[in-house]
């Protein structure tokens, strides 16, 4: 089976060649060569996704999530109206800065107000100050006018831009995959996101039973004990032992 590709309209001219390994595809290098997100099915059918780790490195077997949210970079307003077609905007950021490109290749939620349900990805913004304005250039134009005060605005970064390992106890991102190999901080990597990989236990969940995060230990999933606050990520595929990469069957697409 040869390599298949999403999401990115270049890929297959970027020399991912066939049949797909993670590493040999694009693998661990500080530079990106596709587009955060994009999608590769090796000849195995297990499916990956491209992502850049976050300022901690990414342990190989670890279940990883998307960068923690910014609750005071949602339910903003626009400061001024958005005409239909306009491809910019600009809103007052609550208590917390944002870097440069914090949300590039990221997404604007209208969560509420005239323009609701829009999802328009962020192309580029500059950095900004706690509590200050913020230009937002758009990749794609806006479908229904918004109204300064009224709109609300969400700011979401793409779940592949910044990744970090599963926290203990309480999520702050959602699961988006496994690491296959170690990955330097702020470098660009294939994480599994579906089919059957090897990643870390916590426990000893039983043979088919279903796995979750969070766990018990950083980056590792138990068994699933049907709790309001976790999130379902995969099934056993051998018995569980604790603190072991083992067999399981991603379940994440």
């Amino acid at each position: 089976m040869g390599l298949s590709l999403s999401g990115d309209p270049q890929a297959t001219a970027q020399g991912l060649g066939s049949p797909f390994t993670p590493v040999a595809s694009g693998g661990i290098t500080p530079g990106g060569k596709h587009m955060l997100g994009t999608k590769a099915v090796d000849q195995f059918g297990n499916i990956y996704r491209y992502a850049l780790s976050g300022v901690a490195p990414l342990v190989t077997g670890n279940w990883i999530q998307a960068p923690a949210q910014v609750p005071l970079h949602q339910n903003m307003a626009p400061t001024a109206a958005v005409d239909v077609g306009a491809t910019s905007l600009t809103v007052t950021l609550g208590a917390t800065a944002a870097t440069a490109n914090q949300y590039a290749q990221g997404w604007i939620i209208i969560s509420g107000g005239p323009g609701i349900g829009q999802r328009l990805q962020v192309a580029s913004h500059p950095a900004a100050l706690s509590g200050g304005t913020l230009l937002i250039t758009l990749s794609q134009p806006v479908d229904v006018a918004l109204v300064a005060a009224t709109s609300k605005v969400d700011l979401v970064a793409n779940p592949y831009n910044g990744v970090i390992a599963n926290p203990i106890t309480t999520l702050t991102g959602a699961c988006v995959g496994v690491a296959t190999y170690a990955t330097p901080a702020a470098s660009y990597d294939w994480l599994q996101t579906g089919g059957v990989g090897a990643a870390l236990i916590a426990g000893t969940p039983g043979v088919g039973l279903a796995i979750v995060v969070p766990g018990t230990a950083a980056g590792a999933a138990v068994v699933d004990g049907a709790a309001a606050a976790t999130q379902v990520v995969g099934a056993m595929l051998v018995t569980g032992v604790d603190a072991r990469v083992q067999a399981v069957m991603i379940r994440l697409e």
